[in-house]
């Protein structure tokens, strides 16, 4: 998850005074420290967290925690409130040109993943919002950099506008607009050329590219790994651009994420998304509220649910609780809810959407391995189709079989046709679950 090492400091701090039936100015002063010190750990901004421990402080020991009934659960909504306002208060979206194509120009350095971003965004647009992107390969310097978009626009079955290396850039955008007006496409998204650092000629060319295209739109795409060096790139490329918004990539590792909590405060422009993977369908909107209550152990249930409506088929959701109800759920559909789960994201990611999943019994040190859920997937797919249908007919050669199959044991069959048999039991006592009604521990196969 992003922000791991920060959250486990933060939630670890906020423990201790939850429970709290009163909160002295002692209480508040050591958990601010503590806060502060993970802050920093994190590579926030030295005067961004100076600035929001005061604000904390103040409100932390005011009237409104002091005389309430729950002291310790209001100090975490203070720091709740001001992490999210910290981050941009609320979610940013997308500007709109009064008559289409709406025109996002893409800037960055390199190596901040500027050009998958490009096809990110383009196939966000597309499936969140039915859009039709045209792609713009202005990057005329790097080597193999329209190859690139143009191997992105081909995964994706979308458009991509080239005129090639010996093209100047401001040529290909203000010809590319005109094909998107053409070709009624609703947004152009123009990929430009990136620096191993930020220099005149680059800000020059970017410059006279907005000038001559007028974007609604300009990003930056900024390497949230990179640390302290993230934030000072955006305030650079800001103020010599007046970008509109920044897209950070890499959210999902940890080195280091506490950048993207001091880029708002820096630069004054919003965190638009979020790269939350490598594949193109792992780009996210930034909500500075959902991130803030991540990152505190609150969990993100919106998200959740986003994710869920993307990836989980409707009429295999009611195919599959009617199989549950009458107990003929097999390992075909077993195999067919693992692909919508992995669908989703990584599986320590989603349980962190799960608000209180860091507190559960049983959830706190499970180990979600994913090479374990490999290992069950090879299972399966090792079974013959009657198999899968009906387990009972396994006997000792046949498991010998899968086993071998696999590249698993024999003890790893059984134990995964054990979990399934009670998984199908508490899988039909869940659907079938009468008020007050309470079933039994359920153990996941990947867990």
């Amino acid at each position: 998850m992003a922000f791991e090492g920060l959250a486990e400091r933060l939630q670890g701090t906020i423990k201790k005074i939850t429970g709290k039936g009163k909160v002295s100015e002692q209480d508040v002063k050591e958990m601010t420290r503590e806060v502060r010190l993970a802050l920093l750990e994190a590579d926030v901004n030295f005067k961004v967290v100076k600035d929001l421990i005061k604000r904390i402080k103040e409100r932390a020991v005011g009237q409104e925690v002091m005389e309430s009934l729950t002291p310790g659960q209001q100090v975490i909504k203070v720091v709740k409130e001001e992490l999210t306002e910290l981050m941009g208060g609320e979610q940013s979206k997308i500007a709109v040109a009064d008559r289409p194509p709406t025109v996002i120009m893409m800037a960055g350095l390199q190596g901040a993943g500027k050009t998958t971003t490009t096809g990110k965004l383009a196939n966000h647009l597309r499936k969140k919002h039915n859009r039709s992107p045209l792609l713009v390969a202005a990057d005329v310097y790097r080597p193999a950099a329209i190859n690139q978009l143009e191997t992105l626009g081909s995964q994706l079955e979308m458009p991509v506008f080239s005129m090639g290396t010996e093209a100047n850039p401001v040529d290909i955008a203000k010809q590319a607009v005109e094909r998107a007006k053409e070709a009624h496409h609703d947004y152009v998204i123009i990929d430009t050329a990136g620096r191993l650092h930020v220099d005149d000629d680059l800000m020059d060319e970017l410059q006279q590219i907005k000038d001559a295209v007028g974007p609604q739109e300009i990003f930056l795409v900024v390497d949230a790994m990179t640390g302290q060096d993230a934030v000072n790139v955006a305030e650079s490329f800001n103020q010599q651009l007046d970008i509109s918004g920044v897209v950070l990539t890499k959210l999902d590792g940890d080195t280091r994420g506490g950048a993207a909590l001091s880029i708002k405060t820096v630069t004054d422009k919003p965190i638009k998304f979020a790269g939350m993977g490598e594949k193109l369908d792992q780009l996210e909107p930034f909500h500075p509220e959902r991130m803030a209550s991540r990152i505190l152990g609150m969990g993100d249930v919106l998200s959740l649910i986003e994710k869920a409506q993307t990836n989980v088929d409707e009429k295999q959701a009611k195919d599959l609780e009617e199989k549950m109800r009458n107990m003929s759920f097999t390992f075909d559909d077993f195999l067919e809810q693992m692909g919508q789960v992995k669908n989703m994201g990584p599986l320590d990611e989603l349980m962190s959407m799960i608000p209180g999943a860091n507190k559960m019994k049983g959830l706190k040190n499970a180990q979600l391995d994913e090479k374990q859920l490999a290992h069950v997937e090879a299972i399966i797919q090792s079974m013959t189709k009657a198999e899968r249908q009906d387990p009972s007919l396994m006997n000792a050669s046949r498991k010998k079989r899968i086993a071998k199959g696999s590249g698993t044991s024999v003890s790893q069959v059984n134990r995964l046709l054990k979990q399934f048999e009670e998984m199908k039991k508490m899988m039909k006592q869940m659907t079938n679950m009468q008020k007050g009604k309470k079933g039994k521990g359920m153990n996941f196969p990947f867990m």
